[in-house]
């Protein structure tokens, strides 16, 4: 009997420590939402001054990687979870053994594996992503050359991408059903592949967790002198950056959660219709022939002579023969005269009237 009741407390224990489905899907969309959103205000600072910002457009994807890296890291020595994790008061518990406090953070073979799994995977796969994208753009748009055998694997490649991202999709929703009638312990395969499991944090953890810095401050006070000491103000720095960036992330979840749906598809109608500015009146010299327009404004600007295939850039309007614009932007993803950031989807091809 005595064993029957130690077994039906612990199964109670468990089901209370395990968080619900609308947990552990909140928390997965709370940082899905904070790349977008950042991503779009540093579109709009690059766009406002490329000369200054520029450059956090190019390199967004390493610098956000490397600010998550740091804030993942700090909240999972600290918190043995995530950041989004933390938020909803969760934390991360190795799937061997329990019990563990969230102050002492993860084993290490956990802690890197989930590092790597919440900051470089994603940073990978946008890479790839991006590299996808660019390859359909040239597949579409730019002028085929004989096919060699890297262009038809890049080709194999672009036409299963699809069905590995749908497969990988399919099997999340599917170890999300099986968490859901708890037949799985985790919710999502990352948490498997980093040997974790989500539990809510118990009132010992919240008590150690506002205990800590206390305690690792009187413990470090007048000890480890030089090289130690220089560790210690390194890691304070650290840990202070890291955590300005989750007070800066906390407060700034909801307005985060607002661009998102601000600038979501489905908001796009009322968007437009709020922000569109008034047709302009048609143009007064459309009756004038060709000759009366100045040789210099039939100048490509970037090889200086006349244009062919007359070729325009949604960006910024300036027109540009098609090779040479299309090389450029190619190569640098911005516009060559006004340094907007450029794609090759911006080329808007140019009629003439005569036509």
């Amino acid at each position: 009997m005595a064993e029957r009741g130690a077994h039906l407390t612990t199964g109670a224990l468990e089901r209370d420590e395990r968080p619900s489905i609308f947990e552990v899907l909140a928390q997965d969309s709370l940082m899905a939402a904070v790349r977008p959103a950042l991503h779009h205000a540093v579109k709009v600072l690059s766009e406002s001054n490329p000369a200054r910002y520029g450059f956090l457009w190019r390199w967004f994807d390493e610098i956000y990687c490397g600010l998550d890296l740091l804030l993942q890291n700090h909240f999972l020595s600290r918190t043995s979870a995530s950041f989004s994790e933390n938020f909803y008061s969760l934390k991360r518990v190795s799937s061997g053994a329990g019990g563990r406090l969230a102050s002492r953070g993860l084993p290490r073979t956990q802690h890197w594996r989930s590092l790597l799994l919440l900051a470089l995977l994603p940073y990978l796969r946008a890479k790839l992503d991006k590299l996808l994208a660019r390859a359909r753009e040239e597949d579409e748009f730019s002028i085929l050359l004989p096919r060699s055998r890297w262009r038809r694997l890049c080709r194999a490649f672009l036409a299963a991408y699809p069905f590995c991202s749908m497969g990988w999709e399919g099997w999340v929703f599917c170890q999300q059903l099986l968490y859901v009638f708890g037949r799985a312990k985790n919710h999502s395969p990352l948490l498997r592949l980093a040997g974790v499991r989500l539990a809510r944090l118990t009132t010992q953890d919240i008590r150690t967790l506002d205990l800590r810095p206390a305690a690792v401050d009187t413990s470090l006070a007048g000890q480890r002198p030089g090289a130690w000491r220089l560790r210690g103000l390194l890691g304070a720095a650290a840990g202070g950056v890291a955590v300005s960036l989750s007070t800066g992330l906390s407060l700034g979840v909801f307005f985060l959660q607002f661009l998102e749906w601000w600038y979501s598809s489905e908001n796009q109608g009322t968007l437009k219709s709020l922000t569109s500015l008034p047709t302009p009146p048609p143009p007064l010299h459309l009756h004038q022939s060709p000759d009366h327009i100045s040789t210099y404004e039939r100048l490509c600007p970037l090889c200086r002579r006349p244009r062919a295939n007359d070729t325009a850039l949604a960006t910024s309007g300036f027109v540009f023969c098609y090779r040479c614009v299309y090389s450029y932007v190619r190569a640098h993803q911005r516009c060559p005269l006004t340094g907007y950031p450029t794609e090759l989807q911006h080329l808007v091809k140019l009629y003439s009237p005569d036509g």
